[in-house]
């Protein structure tokens, strides 16, 4: 098992890149989660198997069909045994 957190900029909220990481998730078997953050970007962390997190990790350069992706942050993470894909809700602005 590993765990990767992404930050996402570009044209990336509004253009259903969260649903579209959620579906893609489940299809490859990666857990985590996704959410926008206030500055646009868009994070996400994955983990599971090797081969699934790095799939959405790839996913993540091209996004939804909407998307415009710009760069892409990768971080490793130690896992901590996530199970299921979700949405989650912006953070609040301080």
């Amino acid at each position: 098992m590993i765990r990767r957190r992404v930050v996402v900029s570009g044209d990336v909220q509004g253009v259903y890149f969260r649903d579209t990481c959620r579906t893609t998730a489940a299809d490859t078997g990666a857990a985590g989660w996704v959410r926008n953050r206030p500055d646009g970007t868009v994070e996400a962390v994955f983990e599971g198997p090797p081969e699934a997190v790095e799939r959405m990790v790839a996913w993540s350069h091209e996004g939804s069909r909407l998307s415009i992706v710009d760069r892409v942050e990768v971080v490793e993470e130690e896992p901590e045994g996530l199970t299921g894909f979700e949405i989650r809700p912006t953070p609040w602005r301080g």
